[in-house]
């Protein structure tokens, strides 16, 4: 297990992974671990820091979130956040009780000293609370360093046993200077070094597959979305061509022209590719199943039994590569603390097992944008990084009920009018994904002089970084207007475009 500067307990906050990302914008490399980590696996990771996230929890409940009480012995620096705040608080003797009034959003933190965590932070910096909970009584060698107007133990530091502790959520946006917060902890706390970017990423993870895959041949499977580019990428660098197959699956739920898109692009990388028609194969799996899950799995295992047969076609396929990353994991299975499981992902959870083969994910441990900065390193063209996101099910978690083939055609093509317009008036690169979503509802229009009973289709576009949290994109009226006029007049059988105006969380960025 390699070393990991700081590792980050979560207790379950939507938060959490927002730690890891800013420290990594930072230069210091952090990896989140479910609160229940063995005491034998952190210290195996060799962390020079440690952070307790937030969490849904209260610490005086029965069935709270504990950690491994040898955590608090292993005499590293601790910062806590929120929850992690108030188990600092209860383990060393201190009193929290449930809040008279919830707090949440805003807030000017008062610094009451000069700690080394509020290096270079301006007093009445703006952060952001979200606590239903409070520390009533501060541990003995704990001082306040900071308040707010509803929160006089906004802060509180102990700073002998270097522990730290935040009623505020340093992580997130409208913390202003809360990343700067986080760098004081793991710099100059904690003693951390800003030596990990994607250059240093990219050669750890080249040299590791050399290891892994040996002289064996890997199946690397191809959607021709950034992720897989990426991994595909990566591997060519990382492995003589010979070992290397890359294999380009056409299930038939891709968009319009893509398939054709995937082959030049694989060509311009000079990196073999095989195109294998599945078409036929995908509807005959996803005949008349409606549920949103059963499609994905019904995808992923298809999927599977493809790459299967084509990798007996060579002699030494020992690895199945895959552009599984961070975000697909967090919310397919809760491996990092008790958040809940959101929704399966076709590449998570492992391979059947009648399979033999191991599997390579090289960007599992990391989010979207980094895999765009990688892909940079790797030298891969902005165009291509630049793509939306598109999932692996495709269209098919994109037509809501059962998958057919008018249904695809519908979204095929109001997903092209869609992209055409997006690029034809700059809007392509100011949001961070788009698509059009067939609901297979149907409504009363006028056409002409007649009435007509035809398909809804909504159009959704989201602003994210990392696809954990994602806010609807406030496109012109006149830009929206065009892409509905063209996509009712050049459609038959769409008769009302609808734009969706949710944001995650509560909504995901797919419907399905």
């Amino acid at each position: 297990m390699k070393q990991v500067p700081i590792l980050v307990l979560d207790f379950g906050s939507q938060y959490t992974q927002l730690i890891a990302r800013k420290l990594r914008e930072s230069g210091v490399y952090t990896e989140v671990v479910p609160y229940r980590e063995s005491l034998e696996d952190i210290k195996a990771r060799k962390p020079q820091g440690i952070i307790l996230s937030g969490g849904p929890a209260s610490v005086y409940a029965e069935d709270a979130y504990k950690p491994d009480e040898g955590v608090w012995d292993l005499g590293l620096p601790i910062l806590g956040i929120c929850y992690g705040m108030q188990l600092i608080t209860q383990h060393f003797g201190g009193e929290v009780v449930a809040a008279d009034h919830h707090e949440y959003g805003k807030a000017k933190l008062k610094i009451e000293n000069d700690s080394t965590i509020f290096k270079g932070i301006a007093d009445d910096s703006i952060v952001w609370m979200s606590h239903g909970d409070k520390a009533e009584r501060l541990p003995e060698g704990f001082d306040i360093i900071g308040t707010s107007e509803n929160s006089p133990y906004a802060a509180i530091a102990d700073d002998n046993r270097k522990v730290y502790a935040f009623q505020f959520h340093p992580e997130v946006h409208h913390s202003v200077e809360g990343t700067a917060m986080l760098k004081n902890f793991a710099k100059h706390i904690c003693g951390c070094d800003s030596t990990w970017n994607m250059g240093s990423f990219a050669k750890e993870k080249i040299t590791g597959i050399r290891a892994q895959v040996g002289d064996k041949k890997v199946l690397c499977g191809v959607s021709g979305g950034v992720d897989s580019s990426v991994v595909a990428a990566m591997l060519n660098e990382a492995l003589p061509k010979e070992q290397l197959i890359c294999v380009f699956v056409d299930q038939g739920l891709l968009r319009k022209d893509e398939a054709t898109q995937v082959q030049a692009m694989f060509k311009m990388l000079d990196i073999p590719l095989i195109t294998v028609d599945a078409k036929k194969e995908f509807m005959e799996a996803l005949e008349g199943v409606s549920d949103p899950e059963t499609k994905r799995k019904a995808i992923g295992e298809k999927f599977i039994e493809i790459f299967d047969k084509e990798a007996k076609k060579y002699t030494d396929v020992a690895f199945l590569a895959q552009g599984t990353l961070y975000t697909d994991v967090i919310e397919s299975v809760s491996v990092k603390g008790p958040s809940k499981t959101i929704k399966s992902h076709h590449n998570v959870g492992g391979l059947p097992d009648w399979m033999t083969f191991e599997l390579v994910e090289p960007l599992r441990e990391i989010f979207k944008d980094e895999v765009r900065k990688l892909g940079l390193e790797l030298g891969l063209p902005k165009d291509m990084i630049g793509r939306h996101p598109f999932p692996g099910p495709g269209l098919a978690i994109r037509t809501m009920g059962a998958v057919t083939e008018e249904g695809l055609h519908l979204i095929r093509e109001s997903d092209a009018i869609m992209q055409e317009e997006l690029k034809a008036t700059g809007y392509y690169d100011k949001v961070w994904q788009a698509f059009t979503v067939l609901l297979n509802v149907q409504s009363v229009g006028v056409m002409g002089d007649n009435r007509t009973y035809d398909n809804t289709v909504c159009i959704r576009m989201v602003e994210s970084v990392d696809g954990m949290t994602a806010t609807f994109a406030h496109i012109p009226h006149d830009v929206l207007e065009g892409m509905s006029r063209r996509i009712i007049n050049e459609i038959d059988g769409i008769n009302r475009v609808v734009y969706d105006i949710s944001s995650k969380p509560p909504a995901t960025i797919e419907w399905e």
